[in-house]
């Protein structure tokens, strides 16, 4: 029995968190520390929230024939909560938790911000500029590396039936950024180039197609944000990744 998987791909980033909030407020203040529960934890902000329905009733108002047939989330919260409060309005389309779709495991380094890597762990942060951002894998953690091989199980996955359907993950950047690698098949400086132009905003949408059942998924639309501003709600990013950055 063959497998070519979904028709269509959509990746969705999780709504403003306030992961999200007190990293802006470190980078602003100098912090070494974030002042955050674990990271399967972490909430949306209010924003956040408000994002996530703006992207939902955007996918809502598509013709049915180009609306998600099932969704996928990350079992972290952030994430969890986006799509619940963006399936609120398309209540028909089922929803499954797949947790390789979580965030990147930071392990010694989780809630460190790049100053307080390289203050607490300086010969980690001199591997890490050795190695580069995508085979640096921290004690406990995992490398840009490793959560793409988790992600190519989810793809060729057959268990989840995902032939011929429009599938909606609701996940983070990293992840987003690896499913381009895969799908795209880039190499490691296309990656690295990818995250330095392209910080991928909090509930944008990236849209692969598969021409036909013979064809691979394609990209067609990549960190799409006019959703938000279309509902009147802020659209909210990172700043530029610097390749030195954990």
């Amino acid at each position: 029995m063959s497998f070519h998987g979904p028709d269509v791909l959509w990746l969705v980033r999780h709504g403003q968190s306030r992961g999200n909030v007190a990293n802006d407020e470190a980078a602003a203040s100098g912090a070494e520390l974030l002042d955050l529960e674990r990271d399967a934890d972490v909430a949306l902000s209010e924003l956040g929230e408000e994002q996530a329905r703006a992207v939902g009733k955007w996918l809502a108002g598509l013709p049915p024939e180009e609306r998600p047939t099932l969704a996928l989330t990350s079992p972290y919260r952030r994430a969890h909560d986006t799509a619940r409060l963006a399936l609120d309005q398309l209540p028909d389309v089922p929803l499954r938790i797949d947790e390789r779709l979580r965030d990147r495991e930071l392990g010694i380094l989780d809630l460190h911000t790049w100053k307080g890597i390289k203050a607490r762990f300086p010969e980690e942060a001199a591997r890490r500029r050795h190695l580069g951002k995508f085979y640096h894998r921290p004690p406990g953690g995992e490398s840009w590396a490793d959560v793409a091989l988790r992600l190519r199980t989810l793809l060729t996955d057959p268990m989840l039936d995902l032939d011929g359907q429009r599938v909606l993950c609701f996940t983070h950047e990293a992840p987003i950024h690896l499913i381009r690698y895969i799908l795209e098949q880039l190499t490691e400086p296309e990656l690295i180039d990818a995250l330095r132009a392209a910080p991928v905003a909090n509930c944008s949408l990236t849209r692969f197609e598969r021409p036909t059942p013979a064809e691979p998924l394609r990209a067609v639309d990549v960190g799409r944000t006019e959703p938000l501003p279309q509902h009147h709600v802020p659209t909210t990013r990172e700043s530029r990744v610097r390749s030195d950055e954990a």
